[in-house]
């Protein structure tokens, strides 16, 4: 039960705080983007390095340690999208005329090279973790990119909350592919989606042994995925999302309208997180 305590608060604070971080940097004057970038790099390369070393061991703190390296590893490509330096070809708005199929591919084009780069690192996460017994850093990536995906959909269709202030003015553009109404059809499937994994991992972790790195990882998976999940509900419920990082986005004016919910992620999740 500790550990599991442990796990669910540690995963809890670290999206917390990484995505709040993320949101203070990219509020500094652009000039600052350079050494922010720069520190970046650095602590990415560590988490790569941390995240190989850590593939071969199947305890809890090699889970701890996987799964803090997938999700800073997540956080330099946010950090990058929304310092505008890693986004896509097309960076104005989205032409009013713009319908259907062609407004997908425009905004799509917004985010390409961001996409391009998330697959890329994808790669190289199998590659330095292949066949080794500690998967957990890869997972959290691929659960914060999964829900990232399902937030952008989401809010090009259309969600209720836009949460202006988590989007620089740099990348006000961005809000011309986006719609505001109360719920869109995928809302559903994506939230049901995001329980029965949160589920799955639960089930993981309880039939796992008691304090096992088993255990350990799939608490930490499980708290993330729901983490992302109480992130997509605040897309359409009545709730200030903007209240959990008041603190590091008070110096950012709002832009216009619309967002790219974090993931994440996450940080956020979820983000956007």
């Amino acid at each position: 039960m500790q550990l599991t305590i442990t796990a669910i608060l540690y995963a809890s604070f670290l999206w917390w705080f990484s995505t709040g971080v993320i949101f203070y940097l990219n509020a500094r004057p652009t000039g600052t983007f350079r050494w922010s970038m720069l520190g970046g790099s650095i602590v990415l390369a560590g988490a790569l390095y941390a995240l190989w070393a850590s593939a071969a061991s199947d305890t809890v703190a090699g889970a701890f340690v996987a799964f803090t390296c997938g999700l800073v590893i997540w956080g330099w490509h946010t950090m990058s999208y929304y310092m505008g330096i890693v986004t896509g070809p097309r960076r104005e708005p989205c032409p009013p005329e713009a319908r259907g199929v062609q407004r997908f591919f425009y905004g799509v084009a917004t985010s390409l090279y961001h996409e391009l780069a998330i697959i890329a690192t994808v790669v190289l996460m199998v590659w330095l973790t292949w066949q080794l017994p500690n998967q957990f850093g890869l997972w959290t990536f691929l659960v914060l990119w999964g829900m990232h995906v399902s937030a952008k959909l989401n809010v090009f269709l259309g969600v209720r909350n836009l949460n202006v202030e988590f989007i620089p003015k740099r990348l006000t553009y961005l809000t011309s592919y986006f719609r505001q109404q109360a719920m869109n059809l995928l809302f559903p499937f994506s939230v049901t989606a995001g329980t029965i994994i949160t589920m799955l991992m639960i089930l993981q972790a309880s039939g796992a042994e008691a304090g096992s790195f088993a255990a350990a990882g799939y608490v930490l998976l499980a708290t993330l995925m729901a983490l992302a999940v109480i992130e997509h509900w605040f897309m359409i419920l009545p709730i200030p999302a903007e209240a959990l990082w008041r603190w590091s986005i008070k110096s950012s004016a709002p832009a216009a309208t619309g967002t790219e919910a974090s993931a994440t992620s996450l940080a956020s999740s979820s983000d956007a997180q």
